[in-house]
């Protein structure tokens, strides 16, 4: 039976959510390496339709007119039609203005991939997107609602390194780039720890969607 979010929590029509979703839509945030695709993953789990923006990103980096951008702007970081995308990275947070170029690029794509993939759901009663920028992009008030994944500041930073082989002063770029965490957890509807096991985290998970879901 497909998972319902309570009437309570549906606050926007479809006109007024994220690209005219014709059903309700909670904006899953956080910070960086706060573990956003573990609680995206749980709401699979419970039979909930989740889209990633970071997903729907590395579709559009697999398009030939985005390889042709980047080869285009950042040269250097292709090679044989192959994008370096640890070397990219460096490069887009090295200068703001390389950021902002990369992005306007690559987001005025977004729409176009999210309907895409939207349009596969055979049964939207409830749908997660699962977007680390929601708050930086002010895109708050395109959701029914909105949770945010968090973790201490030390922890994402670990995680980023160990997870992509970082720097800790690469780390600290990324991060510098993001809202606070604290202040994602002030504009958030609901949050969700994750500092500790994985355990804790389905418990914290399983406490929410009682709240929010119908029985």
């Amino acid at each position: 039976m497909p998972v319902k979010l309570k009437e309570i929590f549906v606050t926007k029509t479809k006109e007024q959510r994220l690209y005219q979703v014709p059903c309700p839509v909670i904006g899953l945030t956080g910070g960086i390496a706060t573990g956003k695709s573990s609680v995206s993953n749980l709401f699979q789990e419970k039979g909930i339709n989740v889209i990633c923006a970071d997903k729907l990103v590395k579709a559009v980096y697999q398009e030939q007119t985005t390889i042709n951008f980047i080869t285009s702007h950042f040269p250097q970081v292709v090679s044989k039609g192959e994008i370096n995308f640890k070397l990219l990275r460096e490069i887009a947070f090295s200068k703001k203005e390389n950021k902002e170029e990369l992005e306007k690029f690559i987001y005025q794509r977004l729409p176009i991939v999210f309907k895409e993939q939207f349009e596969k759901i055979k049964t939207p009663e409830l749908l997660i997107y699962d977007v680390p920028l929601l708050f930086e992009k002010n895109m708050q008030g395109l959701f029914d609602l909105t949770i945010c994944v968090y973790t201490k500041r030390e922890v994402q930073i670990e995680r980023i390194i160990r997870r992509d082989n970082s720097s800790r002063e690469l780390a600290e770029k990324i991060l510098e780039n993001q809202l606070p965490i604290d202040k994602k957890k002030e504009l958030s509807d609901f949050c969700i720890k994750n500092s500790s096991t994985l355990e804790n985290l389905e418990n914290e998970f399983e406490a929410l969607v009682t709240i929010l879901t119908e029985n």
